[in-house]
């Protein structure tokens, strides 16, 4: 019966010859399973520099946790041999179940990068599995790099950029999308000209050509600009309308607050002219209609900004640079401090913002995969460092190739 057991985690454990189970011990209280590994003697194995079958020199006891046995731990145990080649000397055999120097199953990791990448922080990992976080990390970060290393950049085409923040106001990320694959493909800390440099740099490691990236899509960020014309200059650049439509959200916002002081109608009404028509409350849009038709200076801010963000439902592009600059003398001639100086940013980068009616592009995606960069920040509560969130940025974004074992094979590894 014993041996019918070991048989069966034998195949459980998808052992080949000449490997298999030997003995099995289950200790209740405990709560622990132990499966112990071994050869026959007279076993041959591949010397790991040249794949020539040697004898066995030596060997030293190894253990490796296993994916748990329902709600019990479970560990591997064997003796690791040594070889002694002919030609290489002697090397360390490596034994299928396990990454060399770890000790961990590759089950067991694949197990950890599933559960990371379906939600769980890896302080949450480690309470269910039983581990610190930090060797969660450690896992993750391995595999994550080792994904990297075989991502294939050849067809990146139409590149996105924008920034995030490790924590408030501090430590800035910038993160590069393929806007085509809706996939991050590079992530690094700060946001100068030379990330971009960087961003080549990667690109290329990873079979891409920045002659070949023609499109790009950004905010404002005069650093930005000048990295991509430096490194990427067959890239024409599209301003996000997101950014544009923010840009004069915030001279709204401006207005309201300095007009506030001698309209207290104005309190507590912030939201009520930085929503759109569509996204008000009840309560939001009765004040928008009461106060719609009164000479308020927030008011016309933000009928010029309204104005403006409908513009970008324009299907023609041969009509779009003629109503831009309509509405650009009405915003510089609107007496409005806050607004003509947002008109006036908008008017130095007018390339860019026209160039939205011919390439269409935004970095909806970034803001996308920005939303799930924050509810991981939310659910970690902050990472301890930028290498961490880094790590976490490919990890859900990147739509990396773990090649995963095949029982992992439904789960969301890409």
């Amino acid at each position: 019966m014993d041996r019918a057991i070991e048989e069966l985690f034998g195949v459980a454990l998808g052992l080949a010859k000449p490997w298999q189970v030997v003995k099995v011990t289950f200790s209740p209280p405990d709560r622990q399973l132990d499966l112990w590994l071994d050869f026959a003697a007279g076993s041959r194995f591949a010397c790991s520099e040249c794949g020539q079958l040697c004898g066995v020199k030596d060997t030293r006891p190894r253990h490796w946790r296993h994916l748990n046995f329902f709600q019990h731990k479970t560990y591997l145990h064997a003796r690791q041999p040594r070889v002694d080649c002919p030609e290489h000397g002697v090397r360390t055999v490596e034994v299928p179940w396990a990454r060399p120097g770890v000790g961990f199953t590759r089950l067991f990791e694949a197990m950890v990068l599933v559960m990371a990448q379906n939600g769980m922080t890896p302080r949450q990992v480690g309470r269910v599995i039983g581990e610190w976080d930090t060797l969660i990390w450690r896992i993750l970060q391995h595999h994550v790099q080792a994904a990297r290393q075989e991502a294939d950049f050849s067809e990146v085409r139409a590149v996105g950029v924008d920034e995030t923040s490790r924590s408030r106001g501090q430590n800035y990320l910038s993160v590069f999308v393929d806007l085509e694959q809706s996939r991050v493909v590079y992530a690094t800390e700060g946001r100068e000209a030379t990330t971009v440099k960087a961003f080549r740099q990667d690109l290329e490691t990873h079979a891409g050509q920045a002659e070949q990236v023609h499109s790009v899509c950004m905010d404002m960020s005069a650093a930005y600009q000048a990295g991509f014309r430096d490194s990427f200059p067959n890239a024409e650049v599209t301003f996000d309308p997101y950014h544009l439509v923010k840009l004069l959200n915030d001279a709204v916002d401006k207005v309201r607050r300095l007009e506030v002081v001698s309209h207290p109608e104005l309190k507590k009404t912030r939201y009520v002219w930085l929503k759109n028509d569509w996204n008000r409350t009840e309560e939001q849009e009765s004040i928008f209609e009461e106060l719609r038709s009164s000479k308020l200076a927030t008011v016309r801010a933000t009928h010029i900004k309204s104005v403006f963000q409908d513009l970008f439902a324009l299907e023609d592009p041969a009509e779009a640079e003629p109503a831009l600059k309509q509405w650009y003398f009405w915003a510089t001639h609107s007496r409005i401090p806050q607004i003509i100086k947002a008109a006036r940013t908008i008017k130095q980068h007018w390339a860019g913002v026209l160039r939205w009616f011919y390439s269409r592009l935004s970095n909806g995606v970034l803001e996308a995969i920005n939303g799930l960069i924050q509810s991981a920040k939310r659910k970690a509560r902050g990472f301890r460092s930028t290498e961490y969130l880094i790590t976490m940025v490919y990890l859900i974004a990147s739509k990396l190739d773990f090649k995963l074992p095949e029982c992992f094979s439904g789960a969301h590894t890409k």
